[in-house]
């Protein structure tokens, strides 16, 4: 495959993962709505938000089996399709069940996109530029977060705002789909299928020796993406903001403040991953991350907090989280995953970090209102840097490498 060729197949791939941003952030303004139109108690609120992570995980865990069986374009495909009936069917939901069963099943169809996207492009691209093009995953994330941030801004005072709201990713879909018509299988999966569809490799297999060691090694790296608490912050940042006393559509439209930070600095990761390397990127990310937490945290003790002091920790918080965590989980874990287990693999871990996104998402609005502002942003700082620490000691640096040559050397330093 030529660059031309695996830079477009990347771009039109990595595309889907915009449908997968905006109903990861869409809550964030139409939660308010819903919750005002349906009379939800908190934890029905909670829930709506939290039961797409639920999908996420039974959609990361088929995704990669899947895929390894029919084939990742397919499975990218289908997913786009069931992302685009369920966010109509959302759309359209007249209670609580109802809208409950769509953000499932939207959930699902974005566990299997950031499970097999990222696999779909570390086997298309080179090794010079298999790190940047894996990134595009998170960076498509991100646009499409921002973009839901933007349109909640702008339909908030629109009747049936949050319908609209809902309904935006449903656009978006049909265009991933259009650009997922145009691109091929990939050669790896041919390869090792031999162009037929095969069995996936038995369940044990992936814990056992080997695999396991690896294993273990990408699911840690990818529970720590998400228990240092970004989706928290995505999901509940205009409320954040309210507890530091900024109010109403401030909040709100300050909350698109959060998705641009978002997005410029992905873009600075996307630049930077193959030319720092992945752990030079993952360590200095996780100390900036201690360092923001560790000022909000301060600034929540305080009697009166600083809303401008709080503002810039946040977004601090945002920025080097995008530098960092966000894109390079998946990159390294699409990298030191043998080629005979990498969507299975790949599933596993993707489905771990959604347990954990769940587990904050639901947990976050009751830890803020128990525990406080300082105590959760302080618990948050300590996790950062146990995550630091985890990534210096454990985590291969893979810039530059073919996947042949990171499989080799995982073989040597884990295989004994």
């Amino acid at each position: 495959m030529t660059s031309k060729n695996y830079f477009y197949c990347s771009f039109a791939s990595s595309f889907a993962a915009v449908v997968a941003g905006l109903n990861l952030g869409v809550m964030s303004g139409a939660l308010d709505c819903i919750v005002s139109d349906f009379s939800f108690t908190s934890l029905q609120a909670g829930f709506v938000t939290s039961i797409l992570m639920i999908g996420c995980l039974a959609g990361a865990l088929a995704g990669g089996r899947i895929s390894d069986r029919y084939g990742r374009i397919r499975v990218i495909r289908a997913s786009v399709l069931l992302i685009l009936a369920s966010s109509v069917f959302g759309a359209l939901a007249s209670g609580f069940w109802l809208l409950a069963v769509a953000r499932l099943l939207i959930g699902c169809g974005v566990g299997v996109l950031s499970t097999v996207i990222p696999v779909y492009i570390s086997e298309v691209s080179s090794a010079k530029w298999r790190g940047t093009l894996v990134s595009l995953y998170q960076f498509f994330v991100v646009v499409g977060i921002l973009i839901s941030y933007l349109a909640d801004y702008k339909l908030v005072s629109v009747e049936n705002n949050w319908r609209w709201m809902l309904a935006v990713p449903a656009l978006f879909s049909v265009l991933s789909y259009i650009l997922l018509k145009t691109i091929p299988e990939s050669g790896v999966w041919l390869s090792v299928r031999g162009g037929k569809h095969g069995e996936t490799i038995p369940w044990k297999e992936l814990f056992c020796g080997l695999n396991g060691k690896i294993l273990f090694l990408g699911i840690l790296l990818a529970a720590f993406q998400q228990i240092t608490g970004i989706n928290a912050v995505i999901n509940y940042a205009p409320g954040i903001l309210r507890e530091s006393g900024i109010g109403g559509d401030t909040a709100l439209l300050q909350s698109v403040y959060v998705g641009i930070v978002n997005l410029l600095f992905t873009v600075v990761a996307v630049w930077l991953v193959d030319r720092l390397g992945r752990k030079k990127i993952l360590i200095g990310g996780c100390a900036g991350l201690v360092v923001s937490l560790a000022i909000l945290a301060y600034e929540f003790m305080l009697p009166e907090t600083d809303n401008i002091v709080v503002l810039t920790a946040l977004l601090m918080y945002i920025a080097f989280f995008a530098l960092s965590l966000s894109p390079l989980m998946f990159v390294v874990t699409s990298e030191i995953y043998p080629s005979s287990i990498r969507g299975s693999a790949m599933a596993v871990s993707t489905g771990v970090s959604w347990v954990c996104a769940f587990i904050v998402v639901q947990l976050f609005p009751v830890l803020l209102q128990s525990w406080g502002g300082a105590v959760v942003f302080a618990v948050f700082g300590l996790l950062c840097l146990a995550a630091m620490v985890y990534i210096w000691g454990f985590i291969p640096e893979t810039k530059g490498k073919s996947l042949e040559e990171i499989e080799n050397y995982m073989k040597t330093r884990y295989g004994k």
